[in-house]
């Protein structure tokens, strides 16, 4: 098991002494973690709704001033669901005031046409629609809503108001084999930049991992539709499809590195290096309304511990490639193995490797008798939060 973390913030463990770390360039507000759709693949942590704590304006914005002085260029507003904050548009012009590109990360829902006009005047430069699927029946399905028309007319206000557009959709066993329905889709839509994003499996979708996990075949089937509608539409529409994690053989450099270049905030100002790092619950995340920004980047034991790689065991430690994946991501190799120090077990390297090859291979969705195929999905939602939480 992973060592525990009862430091103090100005602390860092003397086995691992970190490498000076570079400012932060990306800044993620996780306004909020309340949302409308109920997304089996969602990464929120699952008991989410024992914390309805959320940052005032006031502390957003303190957030914002610090983190711009610090370095960072890239603001992102996601959750939960952003627009579910009145003050979404106040958090936007202040972002513009600072000098900040902007995004917004959304489902859509809340966004009327007068709201995009607001945000838009009040300077947001990027908007990101995610939606689950090509066809009404599948896409509500997925998030147990009825959104799609809905989205279907978001994503008309979003072109109307000359957005740069990114849709996103996060793929996985009930979706893989739509790919070219879903590009199709993205095509009619006028969207400049597609975001395939295969399932990562932290929080909701770790929950449901054996429902979500795709097979080989269907894996190879979607990504020669990719290719082939790359080679057809050339840069028309920029599609990015990356092969997930448990079906590569070398780990992905995650976030390009612990506290190297990510900035996560979430609702009650907790200070993360990676949207899912919470899952690790022997560290203590600093909070930004006890401890100023710069100490936390700099100086927490919590933003430290995996910098460089002096906290690698074997084959990290001496592998050639440490300085280009870094490892792999801390937290899948916790929750494969109980220990953050691991190789990701995605590596071919690790010791650990048989853990994914092992989970993959039985995975098919005509498993007559698998137990892990039998049991049921289970939705984001408040209810099923608080009953997992006890």
């Amino acid at each position: 098991m992973p060592p525990s973390s009862e430091a103090g913030l100005l602390e860092t463990p003397s086995a691992a002494q970190p490498t000076p770390a570079p400012p932060p360039l990306w800044l993620l507000a996780e306004l909020t973690y309340r949302c409308p759709l109920h997304c089996v693949f969602c990464y929120n942590p699952v008991d989410y709704a024992g914390n309805r704590k959320e940052l005032t304006t006031t502390q957003w914005a303190d957030v914002m001033q610090q983190a711009r002085k610090l370095g960072a260029v890239q603001l992102a507003f996601s959750g939960g669901e952003p627009l579910l904050r009145d003050d979404l548009e106040d958090l936007v012009a202040e972002g513009r005031r600072l000098g900040y590109y902007t995004n917004l990360i959304t489902s859509g829902v809340g966004l009327t046409e007068a709201r995009i006009a607001r945000l838009k005047q009040y300077g947001l430069d990027n908007v990101q629609l995610s939606f689950q699927d090509s066809t009404k029946e599948m896409n509500d399905f997925l998030s147990n809503t009825k959104t799609f028309e809905l989205k279907s007319r978001v994503a008309g206000l979003v072109k109307q108001y000359d957005f740069p557009m990114v849709l996103n959709v996060v793929l996985h066993r009930h979706n893989l084999d739509h790919v070219g329905r879903i590009i199709d889709m993205a095509l009619e839509m006028g969207v400049e930049y597609l975001e395939l994003a295969n399932t990562q499996y932290y929080g909701w979708g770790l929950l449901n991992r054996a429902q979500l996990l795709p097979t080989p075949d269907q894996l190879i089937r979607a990504e020669k539709v990719v290719n082939d509608y790359r080679a057809k539409r050339g840069n028309s529409l920029r599609i990015l499809y990356v092969v997930p994690d448990y079906f590569g053989d070398r780990p992905k450099a995650c976030m390009n590195g612990w506290g190297s270049v990510f900035l996560a905030i979430s609702p009650d100002g907790t200070a993360l290096p990676c949207h899912a790092a919470k899952s690790l619950p022997f560290l203590d995340f600093p909070n930004v309304t006890q401890h100023g920004l710069r100490d936390i980047w700099y100086d927490s034991d919590a933003f430290n511990r995996y910098r460089g790689d002096g906290w690698m065991k074997e084959p990290c430690r001496t592998c050639p490639e440490k300085a280009v994946d870094f490892g792999g991501c801390r937290c899948q190799a916790y929750a494969l193995t109980g220990d953050a120090e691991q190789a990701d077990p995605v590596c071919r390297k690790s010791p650990n490797n048989d853990t994914i090859r092992k989970m993959i291979l039985p995975v098919s969705p005509s498993a007559a008798g698998n137990p892990k195929v039998a049991q049921p999905i289970l939705f984001r939602s408040d209810a099923n939060s608080r009953k997992l939480s006890r």
